[in-house]
This record gives C-alpha cells, structure tokens and sequence, in this order.
C-alpha cells in the first residue's frame, strides 16, 4: 500500500519563480520624489525662517518693515549718485527776432555785434509787433556773461519816463557813465542786485542795458551796440566773436 501524504516542501516551480523574481525591484506603487528647483545662476539664495518670512509679508508690521527697506534702498542710491547743483541756461539764436525788429520796428533797433562767445544769449522776446501799432514794441534779449551774471538788453518806444524806470527797477539815478563817448544814466537797486546803464534815442526810443552784472560789463555790453539799417533780405545768422 502506497503512502500518498502530501509533501510538505514547496513546488519547485513556486520556489524557481520567486527565485528568479529580481531583489532590488522598486515597488511601483511609492511616491517619486521631486527633485528641487535649482536657483539661478550668478543670483544668491536668502533663507529666512517661516516666522520671519510671516513677520514680512502679513500684517502691519510686515508692510513697515517692507517699506523701510525700500526706502533705505532708495536713500542709498541718492548718495551714491553723482549730481550737479550747476544751474544749466539753454543758449537761443535770436536771428529771426532780430530780423523782424530790424525791419519792421517803428524806431531804430540797436543790437549787439562782436560780443565774445563767452557771452551766451539765454532769452530773446518781441512784444506788440502784432498789435498794428496800438501797443508799444519792445525787444528783450538775455545773456549769461563771461563772470556767470546776467545782462539784458531791454529797448522799446515806449514813453521812456515809464519804461526806463520799469527796466531798470528804479526811478532814481545815481550817476552817469560814459560809453564810447555816449553818455548813459546809471541806475541801481540794491535790494535786487539790479545795475542798469538807460540812454533815449532822438527818435524817442529806450535802451536799456541790466541785469546783476557789474557797470563794467553792462558797459562791454552797451559799447557792442550798433545801430540796425532795415533790409527786407533773408534772416542774416547770428554769430559771436570768438574769445581771445
């Protein structure tokens, strides 16, 4: 009679399959992990903790913070940036008001010729041409002298008891001076640091010359005038002397 008990070692092939089965298989079902961004090149990394990142970025505190910083960042972009307290004057070309005083002003028109360059004309204004005669014609022209001052050339026809005083911010002269042998009135002011040298004209215009420059510069200034001929050409250039 046979003994038919059941074996109890495992089935050969069980045994085979699992044995066959790699050791270091990973388990399919295990989260990957996620490599971390890389920070990018050349730009530093600044860790702070959960507490101060909170700290910065929520409530009132945080904005304080965050607003202090900014303007520490500007103030100190302020200081280190380069600056000038140089005041800069822009330079005209007064050709075209010149032309048309020339040639349509009702009185003679007086302009500077053979000033050096280091007189640089700054402003230039007409008044009245377009009023057909009701208003008075007046000329204003600025320059910024060799000293860093400033000098006006102020004329008009308008009645010279009003306009000199006007332009020269006072109505008492103290003297007079001589310019190539004319003989200007001196004016001055001094609350305003205003010299003025005024002359009148036979035909009842003003000259006025002004401004915070010395009498000896408003004189180089008054000496350079010349008297303008009408032309009717084409707008001459204005050119300047350059300095010796």
């Amino acid at each position: 009679m046979t003994d038919k008990t059941p074996s109890s070692a495992p089935d050969a092939e069980a045994v085979q399959t699992e044995a066959d089965a790699p050791a270091d298989r990973p388990e399919t079902d295990a989260p990957q992990a996620r490599p971390e961004p890389a920070a990018p090149a050349g730009r530093p990394v600044v860790e702070v903790s959960p507490g101060v990142y909170k700290r910065l970025t929520t409530g009132l505190g945080g904005f304080t913070m965050a607003m202090g910083a900014c303007l520490l960042i500007v103030l100190a972009i302020y200081v280190v940036t380069p600056r000038s307290n140089e005041e800069v004057l822009p330079t005209v070309d007064y050709g075209s008001q010149l032309w048309v005083m020339r040639n349509d002003a009702p009185f003679t028109v007086h302009a500077p010729e053979g000033l050096p360059a280091t007189w640089r004309p700054n402003s230039s204004r007409v008044h009245g041409l377009d009023a057909d005669g009701k208003d008075p014609v007046a000329w204003h022209l600025g320059f910024v002298t060799p000293s860093d001052e400033y000098a006006a050339l102020e004329q008009s026809n308008e009645k010279a008891s009003q306009y000199v005083p006007r332009m020269a911010n006072s109505s008492r002269p103290v003297g007079t001076q001589q310019v190539n042998g004319v003989v200007w009135t001196k004016y001055h002011r001094k609350d305003k640091k205003a010299n003025s040298l005024a002359r009148t004209l036979p035909d009842g215009a003003s000259i006025v010359v002004t401004g915070t420059a010395s009498y000896t510069e408003l004189a180089v200034l008054a000496g350079s005038l010349k008297e303008q001929a009408k032309t009717g050409g084409p707008t001459p250039p204005v050119t300047v002397t350059p300095a010796s």
